[in-house]
């Protein structure tokens, strides 16, 4: 296998594992999507959980390379910041409708969740949190500078979780405004809070 057939190799398995979820993912099926057999697998990585965890790393960097062209890029129509226009690509329904595509802390938060501490898999994914999370702390900065206090965390965990809620829905009325109101609480900063007395004292 050369070094582009597994670089293939780990970016199939990223939006496989976005789409299916980890467990729902074999080596053969990742080989196959790679126009590759498995014969050569164990030659590049040291077994699935190690390929699912450079997969999942993948898929955090491609997120945060999509946030990093939305904070270079001038907001769209509609948006006054590089923050409400990551909203509105985020709590959107196409994100919704192509996790294979999105944000892999929406796609395998549930996976990760139930896997071992310590395992390749929810160590990658602890560590794209972190950076999703800083990412996010990026996209607020120049919003510190009018005396709000940052809360990137509980920022993340508001869209991460809408954008579950509405996947698992099937109501389309109610999915969809899981996802108005997230984005609309979001916008009003209604999760963060002015900075003074006693937001200095709580740090």
């Amino acid at each position: 296998m050369t070094e582009q057939h597994r670089r293939q190799v780990v970016e199939n398995a990223s939006r496989l594992i976005r789409e299916k979820g980890p467990e729902r993912v074999s080596v053969p099926e990742v080989m196959a999507s790679a126009g590759l057999t498995h014969g050569g697998f164990y030659r590049h990585f040291a077994s699935k959980d190690d390929l699912l965890a450079q997969a999942l790393a993948v898929a955090f960097t491609e997120r945060l390379a999509a946030m990093d062209r939305i904070a270079d890029e001038p907001a769209p129509p509609g948006a006054v910041s590089a923050r409400d226009a990551f909203l509105a690509m985020y709590l959107s329904e196409s994100h919704r409708d192509h996790p294979a595509d999105g944000c892999p802390a929406a796609a395998v938060a549930a996976d990760a969740a139930r896997a071992e501490p310590g395992s390749p898999l929810r160590t990658s994914f602890t560590a794209g949190v972190r950076d999703l999370a800083e990412g996010l702390h990026g996209l607020n900065g120049p919003e510190r500078d009018a005396g709000v206090v940052d809360r990137p965390l509980a920022e993340l965990a508001l869209l991460v979780g809408a954008v579950l809620l509405a996947r698992a829905s099937d109501d389309a009325a109610l999915s969809r405004d899981i996802l108005d109101e997230a984005r609309g609480l979001l916008r009003d900063r209604a999760i963060r809070e002015p900075a003074g007395p006693e937001a200095d004292s709580a740090g």
